[in-house]
């Protein structure tokens, strides 16, 4: 009986080390599993007398004569045997060349024999002539009008193909495998296969390999999509099983502590599913097993709020938590609107603080060594219930005294390792984990879809934020619109608010500052617009009126935070800046936001800037200003942005543009995937049947010892370093 993963020398021979080497197929299921990307049809049948060049046709003719002769070789290639035969259907004729093999096809095509010709239509020295046709001969038996059709209307199957392996020879390939998969265990349970009326796997791959009819392909595609649906749906049941299984420190909280107190200060009313949200939370910081949460919200729908009411109850349950933010921008703002909201509730022994009190720290890679120890000293003794901080906080010797809670802001900037490194600081490494984001990347959206994140959502803005419209400006299309923009700028602080103005790199030799998702730049193209060079043209031109200051990752951690002060405080009127600014920033007067060179930013990103305005009760407006040309896709998808505000609209459109990458491995996004049939956007409803049939399955047999052929399709999906990679993610 053959297996899965037997090796493809077996059914290949010498052959097998192509597929391995170009390919990285190694066994009969690797081949098996290498899809047709997609179909040809030889062409309908043709009349002679209406050829067209360049067209695809397949044609019934009668041989007049053939003859073969040799080419000489000349310099740079080698002598050809060639043979040259014309063909008539009655209505016109036809030439034919073949190179090479030219005794074989001689014989083949005697004259007076009826074939069936397929190839491309060319002209030469003003005849018609197909190129080394693809021909099948028919026999005189009166059956060659149904021969004909089934020969023009057969599915060729076209393979990914590579130099040194095209298609052909792939093709070649999987028939040598095919002969060999009649008797492959099915994965796939029987009950399954009847409840979802899926035809069996041999017969899938027969049909998606060598398909008589569109319908074949239809029914298997879908059976194999089955098979990818439902074994990653084990891996994640698996997972959740296993980690229902692991022990992890309640956090129920206390009556009267600092969460209590900070709720009475609040001076204004929690929305409705801002308290069911955290409602929710609660419960799951109250389980005996690890929380692994996303918190999603659109941007300003209040995510740092729940946050911080969710690290509170942590801290009245006696541990700490911690916050993780990608930039020391943001790092720092956190920590002084979090210090700001909780007032003397974060001021714990200080003269003011008050009796419920615990204490805010931060760390970040540039503090000073004073501010850095003493920090580190309140981190690692418990005194600091909530810790903030960057990068720095990953590092070996920053330690913890009880870390029950890690929350991870805008997750799409970390790595799983970063995240991995962090809850390993915890005294179980199970600390329960709360992902924030305001658009999720596509590989959290796919993770989410497939069941595996457990996800709660603010679909409510606070009372008084006003909305944020977008709008385009195509610069190079139309300047009057630029122009205006700057009018817009200028009226706006006019009224006494304020601007923010995003480039994609800094000016000064810098690496450019867009993230991913950005669009590639056209070979030509002028280099991104740099922060320094407009923030001195605005200056000296349309905006020269206005108090305008430069913002950039290249600054000293002071000086940045000296220009967020200066901006939050109305003593500036617009800021240059790169993406620093891309989150949590919160200057409630910044009503107008222009991204200049917008095509080269990511939809994330895109979302996350406009962000930055109508933080307040103002009306927001946010312009991306573009070169890339009308009906480009950059266009499009700068207007799918200024089509909608939603978040998770946005994550959609994010993940047709990037796919959702590697749903079991380390890719973050792209085309790389282990999934082959699968696609999140199509196939939502049959990944939910999947998760469904998989919990009961795990349920019911966690190691899947019961069902060998579903253990080895699993073992085969996940290897032992793609089950680590889940576990950490």
């Amino acid at each position: 009986m053959s297996t899965w993963d037997e090796p493809l020398r077996v059914a290949l021979g010498g052959s097998a080390r192509a597929f391995k080497d170009k390919l990285d197929l190694h066994t009969l299921g690797d081949l098996l599993r290498y899809y047709p990307r997609r179909y040809d049809r030889r062409g309908d049948l043709t009349d002679l007398a209406e050829l067209r060049e360049g067209e695809d046709v397949t044609v019934q003719a009668r041989v007049l004569d053939a003859k073969r002769r040799t080419v000489p070789a000349r310099q740079g290639r080698r002598r050809m045997d060639m043979m040259e035969a014309t063909v008539t259907d009655g209505t016109g004729r036809l030439h034919l060349t073949f190179f090479n093999r030219g005794a074989y096809h001689q014989n083949a095509l005697v004259s007076g024999r009826l074939a069936m010709f397929s190839g491309r239509v060319s002209t030469f020295k003003g005849r018609r002539q197909l190129d080394h046709p693809e021909y099948q001969l028919i026999d005189e038996d009166g059956l060659e009008g149904e021969r004909a059709r089934a020969f023009a209307e057969e599915l060729i199957p076209i393979y990914p193909a590579v130099k040194g392996l095209d298609s052909a020879k792939i093709a070649l390939g999987v028939e040598m495998a095919l002969a060999r998969a009649a008797d492959l265990p099915d994965p796939l349970p029987p009950e399954i296969r009847r409840n979802h009326r899926l035809v069996g796997v041999q017969e899938a791959l027969d049909k998606i390999h060598r398909p008589s009819e569109w319908a074949d392909v239809g029914t298997a595609r879908r059976r194999l999509k089955w098979d990818e649906a439902f074994v990653l749906q084990l891996a994640l049941a698996q997972r959740r099983h296993l980690a229902e299984e692991l022990p992890a420190k309640p956090r129920p909280g206390r009556r009267g502590g600092v969460l209590d107190a900070f709720d009475a200060r609040l001076p204004f009313t929690l929305t409705d599913g801002q308290r069911d949200v955290g409602e929710r939370l609660a419960a799951r910081l109250d389980a005996s097993h690890p929380m692994h949460c996303l918190l999603q919200g659109d941007v300003g729908a209040g995510k740092t709020l729940v946050a911080l009411r969710a690290m509170l109850r942590v801290v009245d349950s006696g541990g700490q938590a911690v916050l993780l933010a990608p930039t020391e921008v943001l790092a720092q703002q956190h920590h002084r609107s979090i210090s700001a909201m909780l007032g003397p509730l974060a001021r714990a022994g200080q003269i003011d603080g008050a009796e419920e009190a615990t204490r805010v720290a931060l760390l970040t890679g540039s503090m000073n060594a004073a501010a850095r120890r003493e920090n580190l000293l309140d981190a690692a003794s418990g005194a600091a219930g909530i810790v903030v901080g960057t990068h720095a906080l990953l590092q070996e010797h920053v330690s913890f005294a009880d870390l029950g809670l890690v929350v991870v802001d805008e997750q799409h900037r970390f790595g799983v390792e970063q995240r991995d490194a962090l809850r390993e600081k915890a005294a179980d490494g199970r600390p329960h984990v709360l992902v924030m984001t305001a658009t999720p990347i596509p590989r959290t959206v796919a993770m989410t879809v497939y069941g595996d994140l457990d996800v709660v959502t603010l679909t409510q803005l606070p009372s008084g934020r006003a909305p944020v419209s977008t709008h385009v400006v195509p610069a190079r299309d139309k300047p009057h619109y630029l122009a205006r923009a700057w009018e817009r700028v200028v009226e706006e602080a006019g009224r006494g608010h304020q601007a923010f103005v995003v480039c994609p790199r800094i000016g000064d030799g810098a690496e450019e500052e867009a993230g991913t998702g950005a669009a590639e730049e056209e070979p030509g193209a002028r280099p991104p617009l740099a922060v320094l060079d407009v923030a001195a043209r605005l200056a000296g031109g349309p905006l020269a009126d206005l108090r305008v200051e430069a913002l950039h990752g290249r600054m000293t951690p002071d000086d940045k935070d000296a220009v967020m002060r200066r901006f939050s405080a109305g003593e500036t009127d617009v800021i240059v800046s790169t993406t620093v600014i891309e989150v949590g920033v919160d200057v409630p007067n910044a009503t107008v936001m222009a991204i200049m060179d917008a095509e080269r930013f990511g939809v994330s990103q895109l979302h996350q800037l406009r962000g930055r305005v109508g933080r307040g009760r103002l009306p927001g407006l946010c312009l991306l200003v573009t070169d890339a040309e009308e009906g480009s896709p950059s266009r499009e998808r700068l207007a799918a942005v200024a089509a909608t505000t939603d978040g998770f609209e946005l994550s959609r459109v994010d993940l047709e543009l990037r796919r959702e990458g590697d749903v079991l491995g380390d890719a973050q996004s792209g085309a790389r995937s282990s999934l082959r049939m699968l696609t999140l956007l199509k196939d939502e409803e049959l990944i939910g049947e999947a998760r469904e049939e998989a919990t009961v399955y795990v349920a019911k047999d966690p190691d899947l010892t019961g069902h060998p052929p579903l253990a080895e399709a699993l073992a085969a999906l996940l290897p032992e370093d793609r089950a680590e990679y889940l576990d950490k993610a």
